[in-house]
């Protein structure tokens, strides 16, 4: 099936066309473990897994590597100035910048895989890679792109590059129109930025190593082209990242491998939008208070709805967040599940229809390749879901492919909802169901609400259907 992706650099929407035939190897920006991820963080993470289960499932080999940055974030991603993230994480905690690095790896690892993500194929970190990030930078010295600013670091030059800014449609004419950032008396161009920090003089760093320039430390910029030229090559298919990448990191990046790798380094660039809050702001950690995937846990959310959430919108266009939406998420994800659930109790023997399945899994799957249109594809469930003509088994079989595409486990979720039905409910559960359809029978609504919610604390809901009222253990 032909794939479709919107390209950053070209600004349109492009056929996809490997490198190598089969093969499709791409690098996403991961996070910087100096705190938990937030729920924008993970939208992120989700657009990239559907990318990589869209690829597989239209017969490609897969290989993706995506960064743990450990080292070298600095408070201000503009200019190069502030703190780096690491220290401040490990300052704020009154920890070791190592065991902070460790902690937030395992509560990223943690979310990731509660929402169902594919682990990389590579999944290096910035801190196990500094040879590497040296190497890069003596290369670009050699290649005369460098200068030191004495007592800050080894800068990379913009007005050597001509192409810096291609990315998002801009050009550099020394101190260029449109840069985010003050002008830097010891830069040579705002837009330059470090490759090596140096150590301050005052004190010594958790983490700091020599280099040919001095003990310090790598610039964010340096470890994404370092480990993406030694674990996918000196050229590879489509780079990811949020948004907010594309004008500064990407940028960056960009400028510091063509020279070395030729261009074009990357072939397809993918950019994903915000989440925003109900107000419009992005979501992110330096807006006040964050939400992470805890805040989504503690309110009784499974984690698949809010990737159900996600699902709903499109990766090119902001998506607002709000509970209420998250509500409306989980009714359509919840009445998916009791649909499955109950086509996996059908008790007729049938044979898998082979051309409907055929029919079907194209419908599904030409939406999602097609830019990654998920929400289409979804459409496309409810019709399946509705359509008579197709047999148990077949739509079985087709959820076993929607769940590899898009990662929602339709069918672990219903399989547990029917387990969890078939359990007996206790006998102070049933007294409880029992009192609380006496107080609906005297319309006493306010007492009703609170044996549900009292039945609901103990791990069971009381579900009214038309044939009355069936108690079940929560999944």
């Amino acid at each position: 099936m032909t794939i479709k992706l919107f390209n950053t650099m070209t600004r349109k929407i492009e056929e996809f066309k490997p490198l190598v035939a089969g093969k499709m190897g791409f690098y996403s920006c991961g996070p910087t473990v100096y705190h938990y991820a937030h729920i924008g963080n993970l939208r992120t993470m989700i657009h990239n897994d559907i990318l990589k289960r869209m690829f597989i499932e239209n017969g490609y080999d897969v290989h993706h590597v995506m960064n743990i940055t450990d080292v070298g974030h600095l408070t201000s991603d503009d200019d190069d100035s502030g703190d780096d993230k690491m220290e401040r994480g490990a300052a704020r905690e009154n920890k070791s910048v190592w065991d902070i690095a460790k902690f937030y790896t395992d509560e990223f690892l943690h979310d990731y895989d509660d929402l169902n993500i594919m682990r990389p194929t590579d999944m290096p970190r910035a801190t196990d890679y500094i040879a590497e990030q040296i190497e890069l930078v003596k290369k670009l010295e050699e290649l005369g792109y460098t200068y030191e600013i004495p007592d800050d670091g080894i800068y990379y030059d913009t007005s050597k590059f001509a192409a810096y800014g291609a990315l998002t449609g801009g050009s550099l004419s020394g101190n260029r129109a449109g840069a985010r950032v003050e002008f830097n008396d010891a830069k040579r161009n705002p837009t330059d930025f470090a490759l090596w920090k140096f150590s301050p003089r005052d004190k010594k760093r958790q983490m700091e190593w020599d280099s040919p320039w001095g003990v310090g430390f790598p610039g964010w910029h340096a470890e994404c082209s370092a480990m993406s030229m030694k674990l996918l090559g000196n050229h590879f298919d489509i780079h990811t990242g949020g948004e907010d990448l594309s004008r500064v990191h990407h940028t960056n990046e960009i400028a510091q491998s063509e020279p070395i790798t030729g261009a074009p380094w990357v072939n397809y660039w993918v950019h994903f939008s915000f989440l925003v809050d109900k107000s419009g702001e992005k979501m992110s950690k330096s807006n006040g208070e964050f939400l992470g995937l805890n805040a989504v846990r503690n309110r009784g959310y499974d984690p698949m709805i809010y990737r159900y959430f996600i699902l709903l919108g499109h990766y090119q266009t902001q998506l607002a967040f709000s509970w209420d939406a998250m509500d409306a998420a989980a009714n359509g994800y919840k009445n998916i599940i009791r649909r499955v659930a109950d086509i996996l109790t059908d008790s007729a023997p049938d044979k898998m229809d082979v051309e409907k399945y055929n029919v079907w899994h194209d419908k599904i799957l030409s939406p999602v390749s097609d830019n990654m249109k998920t929400a289409e594809a979804l459409v496309q469930i409810q019709e399946l879901l509705r359509d008579k003509t197709t047999n148990a088994s077949t739509k079985i079989a087709l959820f076993e492919f929607i769940d590899r595409l898009l990662g929602l486990q339709f069918i672990d979720r219903a399989k547990q909802l029917n387990d969890a039905e078939s359990e007996t409910a206790p006998a102070e559960i049933v007294a409880l169901a029992n009192e609380r359809a006496t107080a609906k029978a005297a319309r006493d609504w306010a007492r009703a609400d609170e044996l549900r919610a009292q039945i609901d604390a103990a791990g069971w809901t009381v579900v009214d259907t038309r044939d009355g009222t069936k108690i079940v253990k929560k999944i």
